[in-house]
């Protein structure tokens, strides 16, 4: 395989955006833990606590002394973190709503792992609800200068430090963008092109491309928006929510400026020239339709797979009922090409039907990006194992987001599909039905051949290792208590290919070091 591409105007190290780059992939060339399982000790473990929502953590390049620092966007706060230690360096308050205090957090958690039952649901929903409900800004990106940019529902905001050579200096606000009025919905996703412009994405299926300054931006509507209205209208009326909005994931670029983004039933390249965002297809732009029998559309953010002379594709998990990871050709289809069977779109090269080594399922869904790394592309199950009697469609996610840790609840499975280049086929490479990986985004170490994922074993929350050539189990870490509930954040590798990952209400680091651990 080629080399993936790397943006210059992130920032200079592993993980400056959410999924790692702007390919959102979620892997890395660099080895990670190699095991052997244990049981983790207070002196293993790093615990930075935060408040809810703090999903990502993004690393920034070196300063001149090669100290970096780490990013975090919360429902209550943007924190600025020491990479050594995760120490607390800045918070800037970005909500109206009271900071909970360590009593409450600990009440929070305590009710997840206590109670049983009719209990542990309405504590679940209630946090649900308090922290969920609203909750804008979730993907970010820090680039180059050390700015980290967000979208809020109603257009960007970019944060820095106070004194640019002083990472102890406080957090300020250096800039807002608010959208113009002819731009409708709320935006949802984030990137960066590859000559430095910011790329967002609305729920009504705007795409804008906006100068890191603020100072201009360029904006065009996907193709099929103006049926975006009515979905959203009749997705809250029917979920009580939006978050099956027409567009709901983020975006990935490729470095020739071509955007990826999925709407309800269609996944959509727009261009950037250097001058205009373009859906004209002379510029190489297109859309093309994927499968959706649940009507709700793509819970993925797209990603790519292939660089340079490969195969080139753009990878999602479509809306059928059960979810197929799909590859679409990324550039033109080649010549010869017959669609697939079962394809609305002679675009689609691969459907690989997720469904954990159980042809007869009726129905499992993902709303994690789809895992890539080479050629191989892997899903997970966020399917709950049972499901209470009349309980209602909208709350089912929650039993496995906050709840994934009873045994009733904890879905099992993770399936990976290969595209062979020989053949021109997406075959099945393996399925792994023990390892349960409720509600975390995974994440490839090449260089250990490993997928690690943040799982459950025993009522504890863990880290799982499964061997990414033959998706046999590696080895875990049983980690704790629901604090440790990625609660759908991503798991990766830092600079020395330690696990950091995003929890309910704080951040964690192992120190467990890449390679095979020794006594």
């Amino acid at each position: 395989m080629s080399t993936r591409p790397h943006n210059p105007f992130l920032a200079d190290s592993g993980y400056a955006i959410a999924h790692g780059r702007c390919d959102q992939q979620d892997d890395a060339a660099q080895r990670g833990p190699e095991g052997p399982t244990a049981h983790l000790t207070p002196d293993d473990i790093q615990y930075s606590s935060l408040g809810p929502c703090h999903f990502g953590g993004l690393i920034s390049s070196p300063d001149a002394t090669g100290r970096r620092t780490i990013w975090s966007n919360g429902r209550h706060t943007i924190a600025k973190l020491d990479y050594d230690t995760l120490e607390v360096l800045a918070e800037l308050s970005v909500s109206d709503e009271s900071v909970l205090t360590d009593t409450e957090i600990g009440e929070a958690v305590a009710g997840l792992d206590e109670q049983h039952g009719d209990a542990a649901i309405g504590h679940a929903m209630g946090l649900a609800l308090r922290f969920m409900t609203g909750l804008d800004g979730v993907y970010s990106l820090l680039d180059c200068d050390n700015t980290l940019f967000l979208g809020r529902s109603d257009g960007a905001i970019a944060y820095c430090d106070a004194d640019p050579t002083d990472p102890m200096s406080p957090i300020i606000e250096r800039d807002r963008w608010v959208k113009p009025d002819h731009i409708e919905g709320n935006f949802v996703g984030i990137n960066i092109t590859f000559d430095g412009r910011l790329v967002m994405t609305t729920d009504l299926g705007w795409v804008v491309c906006l100068s890191r300054d603020f100072a201009e931006f360029d904006a065009v509507q996907l193709r099929g928006a103006d049926a975006a209205p009515s979905h959203n209208a009749k997705m809250e009326a029917e979920r009580g929510h939006t978050a099956y909005g027409w567009v709901r994931t983020s975006v990935c670029v490729d470095d020739a400026n071509g955007i990826y983004v999925s709407s309800l039933d269609h996944t959509h390249k727009v261009v950037w020239t250097g001058e205009r965002l373009s859906n004209d297809e002379a510029d190489g732009a297109w859309s093309a339709e994927y499968r959706n029998g649940t009507g709700t559309g793509s819970g993925t953010t797209p990603c790519l797979m292939g660089f340079d002379d490969d195969d080139r594709f753009v990878v999602i998990g479509d809306g059928d009922d059960v979810v197929n990871i799909t590859l679409f050709w990324r550039d033109e289809i080649p010549s010869d090409w017959e669609q697939l069977p079962d394809a609305p779109s002679r675009r689609i090269a691969g459907l690989g039907p997720a469904h954990m080594g159980d042809p007869s399922r009726a129905s499992i869904q993902t709303e994690q990006s789809i895992t890539v790394s080479g050629y191989g592309a892997m899903t997970v199950n966020n399917e709950p194992a049972s499901t209470p009697e009349n309980f209602p469609e909208r709350g089912v996610r929650l039993l496995a987001f906050f709840l994934g840790h009873h045994a009733e609840y904890t879905p099992h499975g993770l399936h990976k599909y290969e595209w062979d280049p020989d053949r021109r086929e997406f075959r099945e490479a393996w399925v792994n039905t023990d390892v349960a990986s409720p509600n975390s985004v995974p994440f490839v170490s090449a260089g250990s051949d490993l997928v690690y994922t943040c799982g459950t074993r025993d009522g504890l929350w863990t880290v799982e290792a499964v061997n990414w050539s033959t998706g046999a189990s590696s080895h875990h870490y049983v980690v704790g208590n629901s604090r440790f509930n990625t609660l759908c954040a991503g798991i990766s590798l830092d600079e020395q290919g330690r696990l950091l990952f995003g929890n309910i209400f704080g951040k964690t680091r192992l120190l467990v070091p890449a390679g095979p651990r020794t006594a």
